[in-house]
């Protein structure tokens, strides 16, 4: 089956509700082929909807959801997506082994199991009941059940949320081996450094509507200020009181304030005696972004 050239997918002024609820408004939304995207939103924004949307899991509205230029319903051009959902289940009775082979067996041109499996750093635990493995090795599962059929557009839904910090590095190791094949990457995550890693374009979605969209530099350029951060293992209340802040972050003796005036907030620290060391000042990053241009936008929930 020879399938259009163009767009890997798109989104045309597509709308969705359930019930009184807009969860979309007129979106649009491109991807190139081989493009690596983060869809990035607070919860309630919108994104899960946009997802299925692409995925051919809901039906729009109105507009239109193409995947190569065709419905993603499609029961072919199904066969070009792979999707690591956060959900999903496997029948429990299954080896790892036998349940990547019998989802491979669905597709034309799929990955072989043992690539699957290297993929997913499954290899050792290939037969294994897939009922015992643990939270993290579930999701790897879930990884290689999303590449066996070698698809052409993958979608990542929180991909890495039950994994620790060495497991999510391999996981983009592998992933990063994916895309240098040419393959197009959506992924969604509640990490931002994750995307500020991986993404070549990041798109925020808000109350159902796109609100901004690029490059994580560019995301980022969007921030005006910098961020002073200390430790300050005695710091009191009172001595942040009134300091030209926009907000602030304290995690145990860590002490981030989001500042347009960092040389007046520093003055006023050294004035009030803050005890503090490690200090830094930087430029704003993807996550002070994130929340400046969601903060921004109406907060209405949405699905």
């Amino acid at each position: 089956m020879t399938f259009p050239t163009g767009f890997a997918v798109q989104l045309e002024h597509v709308s969705k509700n359930f019930g009184k609820v807009q969860a979309l408004k007129q979106v649009s939304f491109k991807v190139e082929p081989g493009e690596v995207i983060a869809f990035l939103g607070p919860n309630g924004a919108g994104k899960t909807t946009a997802i299925s949307l692409m995925m051919g899991l809901r039906a729009p509205d109105s507009g239109t959801a193409t995947i190569f230029g065709r419905d993603p319903r499609d029961s072919q051009n199904r066969s070009r997506i792979g999707a690591m959902l956060q959900e999903s289940d496997v029948p429990s009775t299954l080896k790892v082994r036998e349940v990547v082979d019998f989802i491979g067996r669905a597709y034309s041109n799929p990955l072989t199991v043992t690539k699957a499996l290297e993929m997913a750093d499954l290899t050792e635990l290939a037969n294994r009941p897939a009922s015992n493995l643990s939270g993290g090795q579930k999701k790897r599962l879930a990884f290689a059940l999303a590449v066996i059929g070698n698809p052409d557009v993958l979608f990542l839904d929180e991909p890495t949320a039950a994994l620790d910090v060495e497991a999510r590095r391999g996981f983009w190791e592998q992933v990063g081996s994916f895309t240098r094949s040419g393959k197009t990457i959506i992924l969604t995550t509640h990490y931002l450094e994750e995307a500020d890693a991986i993404a070549e374009r990041i798109v925020v979605i808000n109350a159902g509507e796109i609100v901004a969209q690029g490059t994580p530099a560019a995301i980022k350029a969007r921030v005006g200020g910098k961020v002073v951060r200390f430790k300050s293992p005695r710091l009191e209340a009172a001595m942040l009181e009134k300091l030209p802040i926009t907000r602030s972050s304290i995690n145990a003796e860590t002490v981030e304030l989001y500042t347009l005036e960092p040389e007046q907030v520093l003055r006023e620290l050294f004035i009030r005696n803050v005890p503090m060391s490690d200090l830094e000042v930087r430029g704003g990053g993807l996550e002070e972004a994130f929340v400046q241009i969601t903060n921004s936008q109406s907060q209405n929930p949405t699905v």
